[in-house]
């Protein structure tokens, strides 16, 4: 993800991974999200789920409910 709003040709992969994930009916999670750019490119090419350090570093699982309560 760290080079998808900036290099064509990394936009090109993902955005063709994600296509065909969805025509074969699969769910589809983008993992390593950084930035908003990141987000907002993913979300153009139809991958709504994502995860990565823009929303959290990795939690123990006791701080996990703490961090769901605050969103």
């Amino acid at each position: 993800m760290r080079d998808v709003t900036v290099d064509a040709d990394n936009a090109a992969i993902v955005s063709a991974i994600i296509a065909m994930a969805h025509n074969l009916k699969l769910d589809v999670i983008a993992e390593g999200v950084e930035t908003f750019e990141q987000m907002d490119f993913l979300r153009q090419a139809n991958c709504v789920e994502i995860q990565g350090f823009l929303f959290s570093r990795p939690l123990p699982v006791g701080e996990v409910e703490h961090l769901f309560n605050r969103m």
